[in-house]
């Protein structure tokens, strides 16, 4: 494994360095620096323009030691100045904040929902909701990208805003969602006629009962959970990730590790209500460190030396989804003041804050949140319907292979044969598709963030490109460039992981 890391690693680097040439030579011949120099009134003024930014770009010299001049800079972590004289440094830090923000969970959204549809629908094949999800995910991806920003600003941020000012659902839209949600739900259900049914009509009847009395009691307006909510909520989780990890078994030991995780979780609602009141993010990303520690203490425990493998992931997934939850009902409770403190708008449809915006710890999670929805909502269409796709067609061929049916013929589980057996080898394919992905958008969402307002690396590299200074699109390469080799190393790395008949050698 080591000799293939550092294989692959002396590879990437030269393949890197390759690109930068290429990169550098086309940067560097993209336009003509001195345009707007030249266009100043002939004399003195336009001589020392021209002057100047031929000195800080070093156009006077041949681009083969204009290029050595930039790697030897930014070996040492110096990127240069751009054609105005302001650091290119300064400019990236800025740059890649916005676009790690803005891409960050979109990503992760369109990588966990997308998997899971895929292999729902790859296991559901031609049924009623395989149908629905190829049709759905074909739509989305064949959609341009501009014309679904500039739908969501309209239709859901404009109009979205204007409805929290008096939050009330009419009975048509009750049923609508309330019947597009049970017929979702009875899709799901693995069984005869007779139980999808049940569930579809149970589901669709819960629904509409639900969002009668939230809008009866004007919840939108003034959201949270509460602890009761929170409770049903973890236990729900507990059931759900030991299901995942061991099987639904309602005395084993996974099964008693989550639930205990999830009745520490809300026994912490309580205990931590001083804490929670306006915290930061360090103590955040504390309280989750300790919440990791503690579960995995009680599944080391709980699970005894025969399931502490299941009971270890079963109790710590869900003291994590407790934890969300909680945070969750947090930033709801401050949801009615910050939408006042920003005039009834907390949906944002351009820039990634409110300038000059101050307020409590969960205000400014709003404020992050209600910038972010739009741009994370265009981006997750989009992809995915890519990751729907290919995880689905990835599985189907998976599910047809020999091992998969000596798994079943053995008589393992279906959840057993799915995740162990299938799962893992359909998810190659997709790991590389992951790999890239996450490499291109660090490169910055051109068109989303044009669309949205925000100034981030795309903005940077259009930026670079239509004033002809190479240094801002160099700047995009090295990080979008990078990430894309690294990331598509991991990749071959993870292959090894995932299917042992892989041969790193």
């Amino acid at each position: 494994m080591l000799v293939f890391i550092a294989r692959r690693l002396f590879v990437s680097v030269w393949v890197f360095l390759a690109a930068s040439v290429v990169m550098f030579s086309l940067a560097a011949n993209v336009g003509d620096p001195l345009a707007d120099a030249r266009q100043l009134p002939d004399g003195d003024a336009q001589a020392r323009a021209i002057a100047d930014i031929t000195e800080r770009m070093n156009l006077d010299k041949p681009l083969v030691i204009r290029y050595f001049l930039w790697m030897g800079a930014a070996l040492t972590g110096d990127l240069g100045v751009n054609r105005q004289g302001h650091s290119v440094n300064a400019m990236l830090e800025n740059a890649i904040g916005a676009t790690l923000q803005l891409v960050t969970a979109a990503t992760v959204i369109a990588i966990v929902v997308g998997i899971s549809i895929g292999v729902i629908s790859a296991l559901r094949q031609y049924s009623g909701l395989d149908h629905t999800v190829t049709f759905v995910a074909f739509v989305c991806f064949s959609l341009p990208l501009f014309w679904v920003g500039t739908l969501l600003k309209q239709f859901l941020a404009i109009d979205l805003n204007n409805w929290l000012r008096d939050p009330a659902i009419s009975p048509f839209w009750i049923g609508l969602i309330a019947l597009i949600t049970g017929l979702a739900c009875g899709s799901l259900v693995v069984g005869d006629r007779r139980s999808r049914l049940t569930v579809f009509v149970s589901t669709t009847v819960a629904m509409a009962v639900l969002l009668t009395v939230l809008s009866a009691t004007n919840w939108f307006a003034d959201p949270g959970l509460g602890v009761i909510v929170i409770a049903l909520t973890a236990l729900a989780g507990a059931l759900a990730f030991t299901t995942l990890v061991s099987g639904l078994e309602w005395n084993s030991p996974p099964m008693r590790a989550a639930l205990v995780a999830a009745g520490l979780g809300v026994v912490a609602h309580f205990a931590l209500d001083a804490v929670l009141r306006d915290p930061n993010f360090a103590t955040i990303m504390l309280l989750a460190l300790i919440t990791v520690g503690i579960c995995y203490a009680v599944g080391w425990f709980v699970g005894g030396e025969l399931y502490r493998r299941a009971a270890i992931p079963a109790a710590v997934l869900t003291g994590l989804f407790t934890g969300a939850v909680i945070f969750t009902d947090r930033m709801l409770q401050s949801f009615a003041s910050y939408s006042d403190s920003v005039n009834n708008r907390p949906i944002s449809t351009i820039g990634a804050s409110t300038p000059n915006y101050e307020g409590t710890f969960w205000q400014s999670g709003l404020d992050s949140f209600g910038h972010l929805a739009l741009p994370t909502l265009a981006l997750v269409l989009v992809s995915l319907a890519v990751y729907t796709r290919y995880t689905r067609a990835s599985m189907l061929e998976v599910m047809n292979q020999d091992y998969v049916r000596t798994a079943r013929a053995k008589g393992l589980t279906e959840r057993a044969v799915i995740t162990r057996h299938a799962l893992r080898n359909g998810m190659i394919p997709i790991t590389t598709l992951t790999a890239y992905d996450i490499g291109t958008l660090l490169g910055g969402a051109v068109v989303t963030e044009e669309v949205f307002g925000w100034r981030a690396m795309g903005v940077m590299l259009i930026t670079g490109i239509r004033e002809g200074d190479p240094m801002p699109i160099m700047a995009f390469f090295l990080v979008s460039g990078g990430a894309i080799v690294v990331f598509n190393m991991v990749a071959d790395i993870a292959y090894a992981f995932l299917d042992p008949r892989i041969r790193l050698s």
